[in-house]
């Protein structure tokens, strides 16, 4: 018999918690678990024993790398809470995250109002579509300001933020806030953690003020709602009931983002912006129909949640984890399943088996026999998911929308300090490469060294860590560098012929190929264009094969060769002294003749960079993208900042994050995502081979 789901689904919420590092998001995650009964005892952030932050990565630095997922229950809701990074080389975990939410709390620190990984994230969610509610926390700091914070709301974000509270005093004086719709004042008992207040009537010196700021309020709703709008204009009563209705609906309509108070470390305004979670934020009912298509038509398909559905689900992020294995979270957004049961990974096309299915709580867990629409839970037993997959019912596949996984940016060598350490390595990389797909890992064939990449040098860092903690690798890292190319600019004819004579059985290979170069990004092209047999047919493949080899260690500075055509069209053998090895060597010394006549140059990776500034600082920040070498696209305007397109080369942009966060005064942000090759001006080109002691002919 099938179980039954223990919260009807307009009474699920799943939200996520996001801001700038340090605005203290996941202090107010650990509350939440708090005054909802997950947690006995809260942890703090600072002093390292947070809940949320399980990996010891995130202990030691305070900062929350990866999005632990859990679920508390407020009054008769669910809540599934995910709690995200706020910086910005996590920015993957983030997107991850944002895909699978209904809604969102945005955690400002009320002395410094909206930062700048505040602004980015709010852009992703704007992107999603996720509506959000605020909390302006830490209003126990020296300089908290409430109104400054809504302000930054508006003018920063573009955001329509509806104050529904204000607060009763500030910095050392703050006890609790108004309720601007219930016009009541929730005030806290400084000894009971928070786990009790007195809802009392508002006081005198405030009284004026909260009418005033309640007026102000009516009329902002009544702005974004006609019914209001009508019954405010005739002068008629506005019941609390009607305004908490219409409020719900623009924000749903991301019309208005309602604002809360609090300070969640002193304990005081979480459990009203819970309510603002349950008043507010969507159900997996009131969110527009995901979009899904059918891997035989293509069509679209729109899926509404609903238990008695197929079942569908996106596999969100990949964890390993030293209980259980390999977790795979989930969030199914139509039908149930059972654990136990086979599910088809429409996105690789094939069927696997959910061996069990659990609850999460930052890092503990617990079992339960089936998950339902609306739910976010973790999956054993999935071996082949990997992020984005979707996983349906085997008779209706669907593929839902995957997440866009940024191209890494950033290169270091990576070298084992032993043997030992060099298995443990491979092991690890295999498992970090599958949880996080911005992180990656190569071995370079020529020198033999693994490389890893990433989206920033704080990411590799902690992927570094990592790899020492939990699968005890002892490694040395190389300085941050950039993957360079090189090819041809010119067509060019060239003799190779290896001959060695010594006694014995000798070596003959006498090719003469033509180069010419190919078009960018369509790589190596050989042609086969012998007549009549003066290169015979078993040693052409040998020929290619050298050809291939030489050019992964390039002309000029040892980078891969690329985009060029090779065409064998003469050449001579020995009967009795050619071989495959000779013909090898002499496509080899082929290619290296034809270099000087062929125009070599080297490619450097051209990056496409998008900045995000206050128009206050627009000039220096154009200035420092064109000493960059950079060119200007165009430019935008977005939420009160402008917005720069550019292309900038790869190695230009080394250190430019603190460039650009000192020049904003922290303000700017960017993001750059590779384009495209393009040769490198002569001078920098004979620095690069100067440096890697290369051959400038």
């Amino acid at each position: 018999m099938a179980n039954k789901r223990e919260f009807p689904l307009e009474k699920t919420r799943n939200i996520g918690i996001m801001a700038h590092i340090d605005a203290g998001k996941t202090t107010t995650t650990e509350r939440i678990l708090y005054y909802t009964g997950k947690i006995h005892k809260i942890g703090e952030t600072h002093e390292g024993d947070s809940q949320m932050d399980w990996m010891d990565e995130e202990k030691e630095r305070g900062i929350t790398i990866t999005s632990a997922a859990t679920t508390a229950q407020w009054h008769d809701y669910r809540i599934n809470i995910i709690d995200t990074p706020g910086h910005v080389d996590f920015t993957i975990e983030v997107e991850r995250s944002l895909r699978v939410l209904d809604g969102a709390v945005t955690v400002l620190d009320a002395q410094a109002g909206v930062e700048p990984q505040t602004e980015n994230v709010w852009r992703q969610a704007e992107t999603y579509g996720v509506p959000r509610i605020v909390f302006v926390n830490k209003m126990d700091k020296i300089g908290a300001d409430f109104d400054n914070s809504v302000k930054s709301l508006h003018e920063r974000l573009n955001a329509n933020a509806l104050a529904v509270q204000m607060p009763i005093g500030s910095a050392e004086s703050f006890e609790g806030v108004i309720d601007l719709l219930n016009m009541v004042a929730d005030v806290y008992d400084e000894d009971k953690l928070g786990s009790k207040w007195d809802t009392i009537p508002v006081p005198d010196e405030y009284k004026e003020e909260a009418e005033k700021r309640r007026g102000e309020l009516i009329e902002q709703v009544a702005d974004v709602d006609d019914d209001i709008m009508e019954k405010y204009l005739n002068g008629d009563e506005i019941s609390v009931d009607e305004l908490k209705a219409a409020i719900r609906k623009a924000t749903l309509d991301l019309k208005i983002f309602p604002v809360f108070a609090g300070s969640a470390f002193k304990n005081k305004g979480v459990q009203m912006m819970l309510d603002g979670v349950v008043d507010y934020l969507p159900s997996p009912l009131d969110v527009k129909p995901y979009v899904a298509h059918d891997p035989k038509t293509g069509e679209e398909v729109e899926l509404v949640a609903g238990d008695e559905k197929p079942f569908s689900a996106l596999a969100f992020k990949i964890a390993t984890d030293p209980f259980v294995g390999r977790l795979t979270y989930i969030r199914v957004y139509t039908g149930s399943l059972e654990s136990g049961s086979y599910v088809l990974n429409a996105s690789k096309n094939g069927r696997e088996r959910v061996g069990r299915l659990l609850q999460m709580h930052a890092n503990s867990r617990s079992e339960i026999p089936e998950v339902f629409s609306g739910d976010i839970a973790g999956a054993i037993g999935l071996k082949n998911t990997t992020t984005g997959d979707s996983l349906t019912d085997p008779d209706h596949p669907l593929i839902l929308e995957s997440l866009e996984v940024p191209d890494p940016v950033i290169q270091v060598s990576i070298e084992p300090e032993s043997k030992a350490d060099r298995d443990k390595l491979d092991v690890a990389l295999q498992k970090l490469t599958e949880e996080d797909p911005t992180f990656r890992a190569e071995t370079n064939a020529e020198t033999g060294q693994t490389l890893i990449s990433g989206m920033g040098e704080l990411h590799l860092q902690i992927m570094v860590e990592r790899m020492k903690r939990e699968f005890h690798v002892e490694a040395k890292i190389g300085e941050p560098q950039v993957a360079y190319r090189e090819t041809f600019t010119k067509p060019a004819k060239a003799q190779g012929k290896f001959v060695r004579q010594s006694g014995g059985k000798g070596q003959y290979g006498d090719v003469w190929i033509e180069f010419t170069p190919n078009e960018r990004g369509k790589g190596y092209e050989f042609e086969d264009a012998i007549v009549g047999g003066v290169v015979p047919r078993e040693f052409i493949p040998a020929v290619d094969a050298g050809l291939q080899e030489s050019m992964k260690n390039g002309i000029l500075a040892g980078y891969p060769l690329i985009d060029v055509k090779a065409k064998l069209y003469d050449g001579s053998y020995h009967e009795v002294d050619s071989s495959e090895a000779a013909f090898k060597v002499a496509a080899s010394l082929a290619l290296r003749n034809a270099a000087p006549k062929a125009g070599a140059v080297i490619l450097e990776p051209i990056m496409k960079v998008q900045v995000i500034t206050p128009e206050d600082y627009l000039g220096d920040v154009m200035g420092s993208i064109t000493a960059r070498r950079g060119t200007m696209d165009n430019m935008q305007d977005r939420a009160g900042a402008k917005v720069l397109n550019s292309m900038v080369p790869l190695a230009e942009m080394f250190g430019y994050a603190t460039t650009l966060r000192s020049s904003t005064q922290g303000r700017g942000t960017f993001t750059m995502v590779f384009d495209h090759y393009s040769p490198t001006p002569k001078s920098i080109q004979e620095e690069i081979i100067k440096k890697r002691g290369g051959n400038a002919e």
